[in-house]
C-alpha cells in the first residue's frame, strides 16, 4: 500500500466521513498516481488485440495497470459498505460511478428525512395534558435526529420554539422571560428550570 500511494495516508469513505471532502482528497491522491485519468474517461477494453503494434499492446497494458491500480486504492478507501456496492466493479470508473450514484440516492433520502424532521418540529404543540419536561423532551428529541442528519439548529432557535409552542396558561411567563432575557444566549437548561418553576407554582 505504501508503494502505491507514496506514504500518503488512504483517506477512508465511511459513514461518518463527508463524501464531498473525500472525493476531493480522493481524487489528487489518484492524481498523483497519474491514475485519475482513467477513472474519470473510463477505459474501454478492446475485443481483440489481433493486428496491434507492439507500441499498442504496451499502451494498453500500461493504462490496464493504471485501471486496477485506481479500483484497487477504490477498494480500500471505502468501508465495508462502500466495497460490497463496488465489489463486482469491473473498472475504476464504474466503481466510481457507483459511488457516486449511491452518495446522490444517500442525499436524497436525508433531504426527504430533514423535510419530514423539519415539519414535526414546525407543527409540534404542548399539549394540555403534558408538562413542560415532557414537552421539552419530545422538542429535544426531533432537534437531535435534526443535528445527526446535518441540519445543527441554534440554542436560540429551539429556546424560541419551545416559548411559541408552551400552552395559553403559560402567556404571562412567556411574556416575562422574552422581556427580561436575552433569548439569544439563554440556553434550553435555563429556560426548562424557568417555565419548570414556574409549572410548579401553578399547581
Amino acid at each position: 500500500m505504501a508503494g502505491l500511494t507514496n506514504g500518503i495516508p488512504l483517506p477512508k469513505l465511511t459513514k461518518d466521513v463527508n463524501y464531498d471532502n473525500w472525493k476531493v482528497q480522493m481524487k489528487a491522491l489518484l492524481g498523483s498516481q497519474d491514475n485519475w485519468d482513467v477513472v474519470e474517461n473510463g477505459h474501454e477494453e478492446p475485443v481483440t488485440t489481433e493486428g496491434y503494434t507492439n507500441a499498442q499492446l504496451n499502451a494498453l497494458k500500461v493504462v490496464r495497470a493504471k485501471d486496477k491500480a485506481a479500483l484497487y486504492l477504490l477498494y480500500r478507501a471505502v468501508d465495508e459498505s462502500g466495497f460490497e456496492k463496488i465489489a463486482n466493479a469491473k473498472s475504476s470508473k464504474e466503481a466510481w460511478d457507483i459511488l457516486e450514484k449511491a452518495k446522490k440516492g444517500d442525499e436524497r433520502v436525508k433531504q426527504v428525512r430533514l423535510q419530514t424532521l423539519r415539519g414535526e418540529l414546525e407543527n409540534m404543540r404542548m399539549k394540555e395534558s403534558e408538562g413542560v419536561s415532557e414537552f421539552i423532551t419530545r422538542v429535544e428529541t426531533v432537534v437531535n435526529k435534526l443535528n445527526k442528519n446535518g441540519e445543527n439548529l441554534l440554542s436560540s432557535r429551539v429556546v424560541e420554539k419551545i416559548l411559541r409552542s408552551l400552552t395559553d396558561d403559560f402567556e404571562n411567563i412567556v411574556c416575562a422571560i422574552e422581556e427580561s432575557k436575552d433569548l439569544s444566549m439563554l440556553t434550553v437548561e435555563e429556560l426548562t428550570g424557568s417555565l419548570e418553576a414556574y409549572e410548579q407554582r401553578k399547581k
